[in-house]
């Protein structure tokens, strides 16, 4: 039986950036480790502070055909030059984002710790689905995406699956067999070396 593809990275901006510094941290972490896309997740609602961000951030992305979407906002991501959005919401708005982005735009879908969330946007056409938060946190209900939700979705989902929010070297290890990405994002952004921390995550999906 062959060895199970090793998880890829799915890169979270902070909720908010300086933009004349944050390229070039975002550069350089792209350029040490592999990354397979890239997720503009502001907290701000500006359509101005947004776009300015996309382009920055876009224009880092691209020049290393990285892809590169956007949380919600799926009507900007076009005109922003985005290669798709990320929904908060479940399947709620999936098949709306899919008729205005088009068919080879990326449509991922955050569901949560639901797996009957998952399975629905999945049937509603989501690229990806990710579930979480996979650690502990003081954020939300104090609910987590259990190890088993991961488990059961790559044995039985052929839609690839993303495990994200509160990961560690220790639960990246055991879910690394049962994850397609890693969203990873606040884990490393507080760092002094946003880079070096994202190779420490990475070698630990080796550890298992």
């Amino acid at each position: 039986m062959a060895e199970p593809e090793q998880p890829q990275i799915y890169l979270i901006t902070p909720p908010e950036i300086e933009l004349s510094r944050f390229p070039d941290t975002l550069a350089r972490v792209l350029d040490a480790q592999e990354v397979a896309c890239i997720r503009l997740a502001l907290s701000t609602h500006d359509e101005t502070q947004l776009s300015h961000a996309a382009d920055a951030c876009r224009e880092v992305a691209h020049a290393r055909d990285i892809a590169i979407v956007i949380n919600t906002h799926f009507i900007l991501a076009e005109r922003l030059g985005l290669d798709g959005v990320h929904l908060t919401d479940g399947a709620r708005q999936i098949r709306t984002a899919r008729k205005a982005l088009g068919a080879d735009a990326v449509v991922g879908a955050f569901c949560g710790t639901s797996r009957h969330d998952g399975m629905t946007a999945g049937e509603a056409g989501a690229d990806y689905v990710s579930f979480g938060p996979a650690g502990d946190t003081v954020l939300g209900d104090g609910s987590r995406a259990e190890f088993e939700v991961f488990e059961w979705w790559s044995q039985m989902i052929e839609v690839p699956v993303v495990a994200e929010g509160a990961l560690d070297e220790d639960l990246i290890r055991r879910l690394a067999p049962v994850t397609d990405f890693f969203g990873i994002g606040t884990e490393i952004w507080g760092a002094e070396d946003p880079a070096a921390e994202l190779g420490r995550l990475v070698a630990a999906m080796g550890d298992v």
